[in-house]
């Protein structure tokens, strides 16, 4: 019996060592990485107090009082109970099971979902109705890349001064000097502040472009001849004009992080904002473990209701993200105008495409020649030509001269994004770049560019092939009427995964090529050697989409103050059609 005893306690005290050898074992093979642990709803209790209460419950699992210190990184506290640090998995799986802990996530990297859209809502300027001193005291906080506030689109003039209520703060940075009473407080969260490019640093200026397009989107001031080089000129205004804008700036060059957005909804709780509008989302996860979820859970509890992205990755199903019942999830539809560019052949053919080309053509036509002629690579070589991948296509056969680029076999919609840059970097003149699916979402381009579709793409191939000196011009994008709405192609759709009886998205709005404000600190393309700058440009994505019904709920609380979240939402679905 004593034997028996005996082994029994000798085989618990191996699987004991055995068990901390091998969590030493993964530690040592495994970085600390940033974990979110959420603990409920905030007490009354005062910010330092709530640190140090996360302090001491880290304390109990990492055992060391210092290095508990070193590994937090942050504390929530105004609205939203939690923290964030660097933990071991076995640490965050422990933490978990200690008492008053909600969830345990690791910190996620998550992306953006990057005029006339008003009037074709019906809200036509001079017609519509509006409460201008109650929507005065709206303030929407916006969660995004930050904001040019030295837009037009922000121009403050006879604007009053900030509501009563707003609490919030205006934080100025490199590039970022003031705010105004149009944009009434600025904040940037970057919790992880490293690797920034030189010259951005943490400020809420925005350097990409997406915060100030959906800011003004929601309550950009009226701008006549507004326009993209001339495309789709007309006025630009948001939805609710004389509305104020709280930006909160969460999004940097490698994404939008979990623990800077639930540090910034859990400021713009304490602001005083009355919407919220965030653009971002990511893979769909259970609402303990997404901080949209946690961090719009706890908007709603003080009356404020938060808008979604569906994201981006449509048509196919189950692919819509931002799930909650508690937020308001926006696909994007259509307007009533395209974009067309059309190209002309040397043997009179032309192919209507698609782009955002601003390029007047200098010639009447210019020399044309395909990726597969224009190739630098020997027999073997790596890349293919025929795409015009980089690297596989020769000067000398590119310099002035229009390319032709077929579909690479494993691209969709946008298929052929870069070739542009490709063409442009060889002295070429312009690019044609054949679609292997259909889209609608045009893009802006380096150089003179069309996209053109799979059949006209393979008639221009046999142009170039029957002829000794092929020719072709791309002549400037022009808008052209076209039916709508429709569900835009990129939208994502249900139905859901996480709670399937619940249906998303909530409800559509125009997403599909919105002309609005930019950053003049961000390039037209996006490509850092494009030093082209512009108030106004042209977006498409569930993120223009979501600004849209952000706007549509701030014009519903103007007349309706007293109303819930869900009371606003409800009335939005309701009456759309």
């Amino acid at each position: 019996m004593v034997s028996n005893q005996r082994v029994r306690l000798f085989m618990l005290c191996f699987c004991l060592v055995n068990n901390a050898v091998i969590a030493a074992t993964e530690d040592e093979n495994v970085e600390r990485k940033p974990y979110i642990v959420y603990m409920g709803e905030a007490t009354e209790n005062s910010l330092v107090e709530a640190a140090e209460n996360h302090h001491n419950l880290l304390m109990t699992v990492i055992g060391d009082e210092s290095k508990a210190r070193e590994l937090k990184i942050y504390s929530y506290g105004k609205n939203i109970n939690g923290f964030v640090a660097r933990l071991f998995p076995h640490e965050a799986e422990k933490l978990s099971r200690e008492e008053g802990v909600v969830s345990v996530f690791k910190n996620t990297q998550r992306q953006l979902h990057t005029t006339r859209s008003w009037d074709f809502l019906g809200l036509v300027e001079s017609k519509y109705k509006r409460s201008v001193g109650i929507e005065s005291n709206i303030i929407v906080g916006v969660l995004d890349t930050g904001i040019d506030v030295e837009s037009p689109s922000f121009n403050d003039k006879g604007v009053g001064p900030p509501p009563a209520k707003w609490k919030g703060k205006c934080v100025t940075g490199n590039n970022f000097t003031r705010c105004n009473n149009k944009v009434i407080g600025a904040k940037y969260f970057h919790i992880q502040s490293e690797g920034l490019p030189d010259g951005e640093g943490d400020t809420a200026a925005d350097h990409d472009g997406h915060g100030t397009h959906t800011s003004s989107t929601i309550a950009g001031v009226s701008v006549s001849s507004a326009s993209l080089f001339g495309i789709a000129n007309g006025t630009a205004r948001g939805g609710v004009p004389s509305a104020r804008i709280a930006a909160y700036k969460v999004c940097w060059d490698s994404g939008c992080t979990d623990m800077d957005m639930l540090a910034a909804f859990d400021e713009a709780i304490s602001d005083g904002v009355d919407i919220i509008s965030i653009s971002i989302g990511g893979a769909s996860l259970p609402f303990f473990e997404d901080p949209i979820a946690i961090g719009a859970f706890h908007a709603m509890k003080r009356g404020i209701l938060t808008t979604c992205s569906a994201g981006n990755n449509g048509p196919g199903l189950f692919t819509v993200s931002n799930l909650a019942p508690w937020v308001m999830t926006v696909a994007a539809n259509s307007l009533d105008r395209k974009f067309e560019t059309v190209v002309k052949l040397g043997n009179g053919l032309t192919a209507s495409g698609i782009s955002l080309n601003g390029f007047n053509p200098r010639k009447k036509m210019y020399p044309l020649t395909s990726g597969s002629l224009a190739s630098n690579l020997s027999a073997g070589g790596y890349g293919e030509p025929s795409t015009c991948e980089p690297g596989t296509l020769g000067e000398d056969k590119v310099m002035g001269k229009v390319v032709y680029c077929e579909a690479g076999r494993e691209e969709g919609g946008n298929g052929g994004q870069g070739q542009d840059h490709v063409v442009r970097s060889l002295k070429g003149a312009g690019v044609i770049v054949q679609l292997l699916e259909p889209t609608d979402m045009a893009t802006s381009t380096l150089i003179a560019g069309s996209y053109v579709f799979f059949e006209d793409g393979t008639k221009i191939t046999e142009y170039i092939n029957s002829t000794k000196n092929p020719q072709a011009v791309i002549f400037k994008t022009k808008t052209t009427k076209m039916l709508a709405p429709s569900i835009s192609s990129f939208s994502a759709r249900g139905p859901q995964r996480i709670s399937p009886n619940i249906l998303k998205p909530d409800i559509s709005a125009p997403g599909l090529n919105i002309l609005a404000a930019y950053s003049k600190l961000a390039s037209v393309t996006g490509y850092p050697d494009d030093n082209r700058r512009t108030l106004f440009s042209i977006m498409s994505g569930t993120s223009m989409a979501c600004p849209h019904a952000a706007a549509a709920a701030a014009y519903v609380k103007s007349f309706h103050p007293d109303w819930s979240p869900a009371a606003i939402k409800s009335a939005l679905m309701t009456t759309g059609n």
